[in-house]
């Protein structure tokens, strides 16, 4: 029995359809393509985030079949792909995080979700935030960033990168180490009471 749209739940179920009603794949473009574009933006910038995101679906409708169905979550395995997609752009990453470091600070806020979470102390740190993570390797980089902008948790990154839970772990522990380090190991999210 195919599911309609309007019953579909689990993401399992969207790619299980999707093998004899290719349409239902399109689904999970809509509940998942804005988390990632805005995922990719903050990495790469707003230029290649749409046609990244564009062939994180492509590659991920080329290969729904070989989708482990006893994952209800399709999110993790989307991030997975696109993180593999982000990795052929690693120089230009880190190219972006060095002129950030450079650039005067900007008050870049998208929505009212942004604004919330846009601290004037981490506005005040960015270009040291930006030089920690490009002096970061790209696999602690891919880790810690999943966790903080992906909103991933561990077992999600674990799954995104085909890595144990431990090793995810470990890179986001060096990670955050070295990034704490380069802000003179304060948090600029903590309230100053």
């Amino acid at each position: 029995m195919i599911l309609q749209p309007a019953t579909r739940g689990a993401d399992a179920e969207l790619v299980n359809a999707s093998w004899t009603e290719p349409e239902a794949f399109a689904e999970l473009f809509d509940r998942y393509a804005g988390m990632l574009y805005r995922y990719v933006s903050k990495r790469l910038g707003p230029e290649p985030a749409e046609d990244l995101v564009g062939e994180t679906f492509l590659v991920a409708f080329s290969r729904r079949r070989s989708y482990d169905l006893a994952y209800p979550d399709a999110r993790p395995w989307l991030f997975g792909i696109l993180t593999k997609l982000i990795s052929r752009h690693h120089r230009s990453e880190a190219a972006r995080y060095r002129a950030l470091l450079r650039a005067p600070v900007e008050h870049m806020i998208e929505s009212p979700a942004d604004r919330v979470a846009a601290g004037v102390s981490a506005q005040a740190v960015r270009g040291e935030l930006a030089g920690a993570l490009a002096s970061l390797s790209a696999k602690d980089r891919d880790v810690l960033l999943l966790i903080a902008w992906g909103d991933l948790t561990y077992e999600e990154v674990a799954q995104a990168l085909g890595i144990p839970v431990g090793t995810v772990r470990s890179r986001l522990n060096r990670g955050r180490r070295k990034v704490r380090a380069a802000l003179g190991d304060t948090n600029p999210m903590a309230e100053e009471e």
